[in-house]
């Protein structure tokens, strides 16, 4: 039995490890993969890095530096949730793992439809995240694949940018109201083609766009399934967290991408550290009032 579960290994995850372990708790750090960071070929707006380093190399020394402090590492895919009398148990296809607190920090939803070329052009072309990336598309004609809110707010960040903006929904209603900047493309897909990067969607009807960038936007930007197993607040598949990054279950604590507003890896690494720094708290001192952040072990 562990004292702290942290379900996620990006940048939230990693963080919230590294203060639970220099806490002096035991942490077992459960994820099947880094999630969207992994697929971002190149990353330069994050502290301390003079050079530009992949998203996948940013990962890989993050659950490097949680393993030497001492955190375990479970590469599985959690499958389920469950919160009984202060005890969380949390399974995987294999596994059964128990713990007093947990952090989720499984980052948003980006879902990737099954549509020919669109994972060859991962990282040369094809994004995850529009106020990440839109710098690199600046005066190029980009397009948002989706049809919800979330694909709207992406085309949205996208308009100040880029040359021109066109949503494709592939088939899908438009959900929302879409800015007449923004061209809407209802045609079904067949393809995403290029060479070494993206150059064009091609639709079934035979017709072609041609665009040098590629946003996902499917789904809604927050991934609280986990959370809602427990009955945790929620708002959408955003998880709700106080200032403190607590749910509204006891000893449940949520960071980066999932509790929603920016998406980027230095506010996942903010959340990570306080959700970190507060699973110790509750471990430590169940049911009594929290500690100045100073008397928490490792803490600042």
């Amino acid at each position: 039995m562990s004292d702290i579960i942290v379900v996620g290994s990006g940048p939230a995850g990693v963080s919230a490890a590294l203060y639970a372990l220099r806490g002096g708790t035991g942490v077992t750090l459960v994820a099947k993969d880094g999630g969207a960071l992994m697929r971002a070929a190149e990353i330069e707006n994050y502290y301390g890095f003079p050079e530009v380093i992949s998203g996948e190399e940013l990962v890989q020394n993050g659950i490097a530096q949680a393993k030497r402090l001492g955190a375990q590492l479970l590469e599985e895919e959690v499958v389920d949730l469950a919160w009984d009398d202060g005890t969380f148990t949390v399974k995987t296809p294999s596994h059964t793992l128990t713990a007093p607190a947990v952090v989720l920090a499984t980052g948003a939803s980006r879902a990737r439809p099954d549509i020919a070329g669109l994972a060859d052009f991962e990282g040369h072309g094809v994004s995850y995240c529009a106020v990440c990336d839109a710098f690199f598309y600046r005066g190029k004609d980009v397009a948002v694949l989706g049809s919800g809110e979330y694909a709207v707010h992406e085309a949205v960040t996208l308009l100040p940018v880029a040359k021109s903006v066109t949503m494709l929904t592939n088939g899908a209603p438009v959900v929302g109201e879409i800015p007449e900047e923004i061209v809407v493309n209802e045609k079904e897909i067949a393809r995403f083609t290029g060479e070494d990067t993206l150059s064009a969607a091609e639709f079934k009807d035979g017709s072609r766009l041609e665009v040098q960038g590629l946003f996902i936007a499917i789904g809604v930007a927050g991934s609280g399934d986990l959370a809602k197993k427990l009955g945790a607040a929620a708002d959408g598949n955003r998880i709700v967290v106080d200032e403190n990054t607590a749910t509204s279950v006891p000893g449940l604590f949520a960071a980066g991408d999932c509790t929603g507003g920016l998406l980027q890896v230095a506010k996942a690494v903010y959340e990570g550290a306080k959700a970190g720094i507060e699973a110790v708290r509750h471990v430590r001192k169940p049911g009594i009032e929290k500690l100045p952040l100073q008397d928490v072990p490792g803490a600042g």
